[in-house]
């Protein structure tokens, strides 16, 4: 029963970032809206020789899928995807706007005002080392022992010189940055099909495999066993605020690029799923 609670919870949470997660549009959510998270992610790919550092650059981690930026740098391609829920998609779709508009987007707003960028950024930086084993398992069910061992150095790396993850020196070696991954990916890597999408309220845009995937990275998220019930609501919710208030605005250039806001979340969020599957 216990263990139900906890999943329900963290669905209400992950809802209410779910503009960042957001699975689509020519655009990488959070909600970390599950837009708008989405993932949030620190994953950086730039060709540099290993282990060099590089200069100094802002990380802001997304745990939910930053959509919105990925899909900047590339044209956007049509995918095809079984949509037979497509009316309940299109309420939850509209839900879910009109949540990260009302509520989120006020919240996450005071939020930016009273916490200056370097703060919120390291808050940010804490919440992504502590998904660890999400990204940490998918790698190794998927076979990717240089992913796993890149996970691995990177989560003793920032936990310990940066300081339970607060800060990110792992940024400056390419090599311990790898995509990251998940159990959705997993199971795609498996050969598991998408199933049809649905988009579910907070949750945001997703597949009857990603939804699967879904409870997965719930179990193996650390928050997931914090007690009691509402702490974990509370530490959730600082996440999903924090990372909304670092990508203010990713959202609502994405709606008015979009001619179907509707159709083109659902086209970048498949998108975006087949690419992360094949890095």
């Amino acid at each position: 029963m216990k263990a139900l609670l906890l999943i329900v919870s963290v669905i209400l949470v992950f809802f209410i970032g779910c503009a960042h997660k957001q699975s689509s549009p020519s655009s990488s959510a959070s909600l970390d809206v599950a837009v708008i998270g989405s993932q949030e992610h620190v994953s950086q790919t730039e060709d540099k020789p290993a282990l060099e550092p590089e200069g100094e650059q802002e990380v802001v981690p997304s745990d939910e899928l930053d959509l919105f930026d990925d899909l900047e740098d590339e044209e956007e391609e049509v995918v095809e995807v079984s949509d037979p829920l497509f009316y309940w998609n299109k309420a939850m779709f509209h839900f879910n706007d009109k949540l990260y508009f009302w509520l989120l987007k006020p919240v996450a707003t005071g939020y930016e005002a009273v916490l200056p960028e370097i703060v919120r950024t390291g808050i940010g930086n804490f919440f992504h080392n502590l998904l660890f084993p999400v990204r940490f398992v998918g790698s190794v069910l998927q076979g990717d022992g240089r992913k796993a061992q890149a996970e691995l150095a990177r989560f003793m790396l920032n936990t310990t010189f940066g300081v339970l993850g607060f800060g990110n020196p792992a940024k400056q070696f390419p090599r311990l940055n790898p995509s990251e991954e998940d159990m959705g990916q997993a199971f795609g890597k498996w050969g598991i099909g998408e199933g049809f999408y649905i988009v579910w309220p907070i949750l945001g845009p997703s597949t009857v495999r990603d939804t699967f995937g879904m409870v997965g990275d719930f179990f193996l998220n650390p928050v997931s066993y914090v007690e009691p019930t509402q702490d974990a609501l509370a530490i959730t919710g600082t996440k999903v605020v924090n990372n909304t208030s670092l990508k203010i605005g990713d959202y609502e250039a994405f709606k008015k690029a979009a001619f179907d806001p509707y159709l083109s979340l659902r086209n970048a969020y498949i998108q975006n799923r087949k690419k992360k599957i094949r890095e």
